[in-house]
């Protein structure tokens, strides 16, 4: 038997860690851009074309590279961050694994032009799919000038993945941002083709300004805490401007970001009385650690940091939190040196004296009301009607129709609706409500319990969709325009939806720096909270699996996508109580649905608890 087991080429190996290091533009900037910052640029230019498509271009005014260096560092695990294991722990810096360049020229075709400040002249190296074409000397400046072009070029699948150019662009400004954040000592600057930005270096409070303009200028609250274990500073956000969307939430350790649901969760937790628990707070903080006690080769994308001494850094964190928005006055507290006016003593046997009330003698609180007794109850024992009682089946069944009805329409849509092999509902049956959470009622086959908010949102938007379907939506203007703040790596998001919004009525008008104003609804939209429609379709807009919904529709995905969510707005909440009738209205009209068993997006709405396992619990 011949040998099967052979060593892959290097173009191959070099593609198969790409699809771990590059999944789309946005990686292939933070990854030049922390190059660069590893490479001592006081100034980092970023060009994009296509939405990182045709170009992504970086140019800063670094070190540069030898042309033996230029050469080397597209060989995969060749670096000058480490030398050895032990250097893994002692990193100051952003690279050190040597995949980023081998993974990005794999899949484009890559241009360098690169000088070291005492070299006369620089190299220029043009590499096409990992194969290198030519290398000679160039006049150029000192620094690096790298350009990757036609990304994913020799990879169609995965360049037909890719999102919109909105969407692609939206994620190349959230981790220029990232970048930008971390690195406020270094002047950064993006031109988009249709945007630039340009930051000054600054401390981390103006970088923060600079970047979310002056909505969070007077929301932030500073912090500052020293110990022999980690180093906190940064800000956090006031309670009052927690958000209900895109909370802007940055940890960055020893100069590095990172995602850490263990520390999110500590700071959370200072805000719990404070804000709503459908808000997020926001903040900014950075960590400085011995870097012996992280590890930051957990992932290639070196976001995930696992820390020696997590469970004694959760209360320090807690700690300068809470203290911090004490002393902001977020916090209620009790102040024990404001001076208190005495009150005379008390002689011995005497008491002190009450405070007393004069009432007019003549004052009636029944003055004016025949019966003190509460109309709504017309119940009366000793005068009610006796023949009523021979006539109590009547008055029973009189009752439930009436509490099930809603007319006869409701009865007879009830009757009819089936359970998708469930059987029809039992008629005149009661609905209750379990926890304030769930619909409990009975069918034929056996006991139904119905989530009440899922529920809603399956009638909501099959309602939207016909509306929507039926394209007789007309624009409602409201007469004082609301004002939405949209960060501006939400700006293409907001141009991919834009469109589709103001075709079914929303009208969005373009005011000043980062705000926005709300000056038109669709008609049948007007009582829903039109901010927060419209900061959900931004979130969704670079979400996968725009395409579910309701598969028989003819509207696109986005259309689908905004119906789902003006269902979610205007749906009930849980602990939300219900009457007799609104359960019954909501039973009815669930199971006349023509999907009676899913939400749009696939969460299960009810449970059937069949007739007989309920006898064999019982028996």
């Amino acid at each position: 038997m011949s040998d099967v087991i052979k060593l892959l080429p290097d173009s191959v190996a070099n593609q198969i860690a790409a699809g771990e290091v590059i999944q789309r533009p946005a990686s292939v900037v933070k990854e030049l851009v922390e190059n660069a910052v590893d490479a001592g640029a006081t100034s980092i230019k970023l060009f994009i074309k296509d939405a990182g498509r045709t170009l992504i271009q970086v140019v800063d005014n670094g070190k540069g590279m030898t042309e033996t260096d230029a050469r080397m560092a597209f060989e995969r695990h060749a670096t000058s961050k480490i030398r050895e294991a032990s250097d893994l722990f002692s990193l100051h810096t952003m690279g050190f694994r040597g995949e980023a360049l081998p993974s990005i020229c794999a899949i484009s075709q890559v241009e360098l032009k690169t000088k070291t400040p005492d070299k006369p002249i620089g190299t220029h190296l043009i590499i096409n799919g990992s194969r290198v074409e030519q290398q000679q000397p160039v006049v150029c400046d000192a620094g690096t000038n790298i350009m990757v072009k036609n990304l994913f070029f020799n990879v169609p699948a995965r360049r037909k993945f890719l999102k919109s150019d909105n969407v692609e662009l939206s994620n190349i400004m959230r981790e220029f941002e990232r970048l930008a954040l971390v690195n406020n000592n270094i002047r950064m600057s993006i031109d988009t083709g249709g945007r630039q930005l340009d930051l000054r270096a600054a401390t981390f409070h103006q970088r923060i300004i600079d970047l979310w303009k002056n909505s969070l200028d007077l929301h932030l609250v500073p912090i500052n805490v020293d110990t022999s274990l980690i180093k906190i500073s940064g800000y956090v956000s006031r309670p009052e401007y927690a958000r209900r969307r895109n909370p802007l939430q940055y940890l960055i350790v020893n100069g590095r970001n990172m995602r850490h649901p263990y520390f999110h969760k500590a700071i959370l937790s200072c805000y719990e009385s404070l804000i709503a628990p459908d808000t997020q707070p926001c903040y900014f903080l950075k960590f400085e650690v011995d870097p012996s006690s992280i590890d930051v080769n957990i992932h290639p994308t070196k976001n995930e940091i696992k820390f020696e001494y997590e469970q004694d850094i959760w209360p320090i964190l807690q700690a300068s939190v809470k203290a911090a928005l004490g002393k902001s006055g977020s916090v209620p507290s009790i102040d024990f040196n404001i001076d208190v006016v005495p009150v005379a003593p008390v002689k011995q046997g005497e008491s002190r004296p009450q405070p007393t009330i004069e009432i007019p003698k003549d004052y009636n609180p029944f003055k004016g009301v025949e019966n003190p007794i509460n109309h709504a109850n017309t119940f009366r024992p000793a005068n009610h009607d006796k023949s009523n009682a021979k006539n109590w089946n009547k008055l029973y069944s009189d009752f439930i129709k009436g509490a099930h009805g809603f007319g006869e329409e409701t009865k007879a849509s009830t009757e009819n609706s089936t359970l998708e092999g469930f059987g029809s509902l039992m008629p005149d049956v009661i609905c209750l409500q379990y926890k304030d959470r769930y619909i409990v009622t009975s069918g034929h086959d056996g006991l139904l319990i119905i989530d009440q908010r899922r529920a809603h949102i399956r009638i909501l938007f099959d309602e939207f969709i016909e509306k929507l379907e039926s394209g007789e939506v007309t624009s409602q203007g409201v007469m004082f325009p609301d004002s939405l703040e949209i960060e501006p790596s939400l700006h293409n998001a907001l141009q991919e939806v834009l469109p589709e919004m103001n075709r079914i009525g929303f009208r969005i008008e373009y005011d000043s720096d980062n705000k926005w104003l709300v000056t038109g609804v669709p008609s049948f939209a007007i009582n829903l909270d039109a901010r927060d429609i419209i900061l959900r379709m931004l979130e969704a807009v670079d979400e996968t699996g725009l395409n579910y919904g309701n598969s028989h529709s003819s509207l696109n995905p986005l259309m689908q996508r905004l119906a789902l969510i003006m269902a979610r707005s205007a749906a009930i909440h849980y602990d939300q109580k219900l009457t007799s009738e609104e359960m019954e209205h909501i039973v009815s009209k669930l199971f006349s649905a023509p999907d009676s068993s899913y939400t749009p997006n696939g969460n299960k709405i009810y449970y059937l608890i069949e007739d007989s396992i309920i006898n064999n619990i019982l028996r």
